[in-house]
């Protein structure tokens, strides 16, 4: 198989490079031009900004995978770093898409990642794939990112979008954040806790991705979430009992938004209660089916 992947040297992207390379696929990276290490690595490189890609690097691709897109969670949202996230991933996929289109060996699939911000904060109502998107920031950038990929389906392409949701990773992500803090035994919930969190082990990111790649019949969009979505404070409970620490400082409502302003809101103290349906109704087995099950795999070398 030779698969292309954007974003191939972030959390998810790395992960899934390596599990890839040792199953002897042929993997390629799609990289900001100009990138130096170019000539060195084989990859391919590319710019929206300025409409350059190596098109004719693109004929004859199994698979592409786009992940690339501004972390959401990088600083506080600003106008400039709102423009950032909505512009890196609607105009990244939309060109990307466009040029895979002009294809004339076009790739069977491209899956494009998504978040389950499309549903935007849902409270307890439980969702699914066919329940209608939010109507805050981050579920209008959504619903545009996947549209963006227009282009790549009207020319015959197989597109996922895999809405994925809070990605667990000791290495990265927020797990990584929230470990220092645990371990000293400072942790607990966010607000009232009783917000609900649609998570996935990194684990499970990558075998979702290989999963997409490989079903024929999966398109559209798919919930990239364990079956069991939690509270955040069971989550915060459940936390501190896998690293054996107490979990009883809560951080208030209001501090979280006088340090982080409108991204308190959108990533900590709202709550998405997501299940993946289309997963489960194609047969899709998961590596972590429960929270504990996950962290006690993420951390046992590292608790």
């Amino acid at each position: 198989m030779r698969i292309l992947i954007s974003g191939a040297t972030g959390l998810v992207g790395s992960a899934l490079s390596r599990v890839l390379q040792a199953a002897d696929w042929e993997v390629h990276a799609l990289r900001r031009w100009p990138h130096p290490e170019r000539q060195q690595t084989g990859d391919m490189v590319w710019s929206p900004l300025t409409g350059e890609i190596e098109t004719d690097r693109l004929d004859g691709l199994d698979a592409v995978v786009h992940l690339a897109g501004e972390n959401v969670a990088a600083g506080r949202w600003t106008r400039t770093r709102r423009a950032a996230i909505r512009d890196s991933r609607i105009d990244g996929t939309r060109f990307l898409s466009r040029a895979l289109a002009r294809c004339t060996r076009p790739p069977a699939v491209l899956v494009c990642a998504s978040a389950v911000g499309y549903y935007g904060d849902s409270g307890e109502a439980w969702l699914d794939e066919v329940s209608p998107p939010g109507s805050d920031f981050l579920a209008r950038v959504a619903v545009a990112w996947e549209n963006a990929a227009d282009a790549a389906r009207d020319a015959g392409i197989r597109v996922v979008h895999l809405r994925f949701g809070v990605i667990l990773s000791a290495s990265g992500g927020a797990l990584a954040r929230m470990l220092p803090i645990f371990r000293l035994g400072l942790g607990g919930r966010l607000g009232h806790g009783r917000q609900y969190m649609s998570w996935l082990s990194l684990p499970e990111a990558v075998s979702m991705i290989r999963f997409a790649i490989s079903q024929a019949q999966l398109a559209g969009p798919v919930n990239a979430v364990a079956p069991e979505p939690v509270t955040n404070a069971f989550f915060t409970r459940t936390l501190a009992r896998v690293l054996s620490r107490p979990a009883v400082l809560p951080l208030p409502a209001w501090a979280a938004r006088a340090a982080l302003g409108e991204m308190a809101d959108a990533l900590l103290l709202s709550g998405t209660r997501v299940r993946p349906t289309r997963l489960m109704e194609s047969g899709y087995n998961f590596l972590h089916p429960d929270l504990e099950t996950a962290l006690k795999a993420l951390l046992g070398e590292t608790s």
